[in-house]
């Protein structure tokens, strides 16, 4: 399942268009018992302690999500490996998990992949699409605005051929939203 030259890392949201490590391939790949969702509170990267934004995780569910598998050479995975963590765990709502993925070529590999932590005080599953749009038109943390992570996420999906009910509906409520005078919102 895992070729021992190389390690392999799932990427949802924001690794599809800024992964932060170099890999020798990519391609779509198909992750089944996960769900993509804004199901976890961001108080660094897209958010504040005091102003939560809200971040994509892969919560467990009955679907399934489709994103990018990354193919990294051995050679530089542990260093790969060392900036996700830094990056991705930086508040441990996340949990490194190695889950088996369906890559677009037909082929089957296992993956590093980060799902979130349903215990996590940041775990914040369930909330309507109007709350979570409200939500991400407003928040900015360290990494900017959280419009632009869903934007750039759902733009890239696209690109890929992928789309995403959800985000896509978001998108469009977020642009409503941050266009509006503050008292129609």
């Amino acid at each position: 399942m895992l070729r021992r030259n190389s390690v392999w890392i799932f990427g949802y949201g924001s690794l599809i268009w800024d992964p932060g490590f170099s890999y020798a391939s990519r391609q779509v790949a198909r992750l089944d018992g996960y769900e993509r969702s804004f199901c976890m509170r961001s108080i660094h990267h897209r958010g504040t302690v005091d102003h939560p934004g809200l971040v994509l995780a892969l919560d467990e569910g009955a679907g399934h999500c489709e994103g990018v598998a990354f193919e990294v050479p051995q050679r530089i995975a542990e260093e790969s490996l060392e900036y996700l963590r830094a990056r991705e765990l930086i508040s441990a709502a996340y949990l490194e998990k190695r889950e088996a993925l369906s890559l677009r070529d037909g082929r089957r590999v296992e993956a590093v992949t980060y799902v979130i932590d349903r215990h996590h005080d940041q775990y914040c599953g369930g909330l309507a699409l109007e709350e979570q749009a409200r939500i991400i038109a407003r928040a900015h943390g360290g990494r900017g605005p959280n419009r632009d992570y869903l934007f750039n996420t759902a733009a890239h999906l696209a690109e890929l051929g992928l789309r995403d009910r959800q985000l896509d509906w978001l998108c469009a409520k977020v642009r409503k939203l941050c266009c509006a005078p503050p008292d129609s919102a």
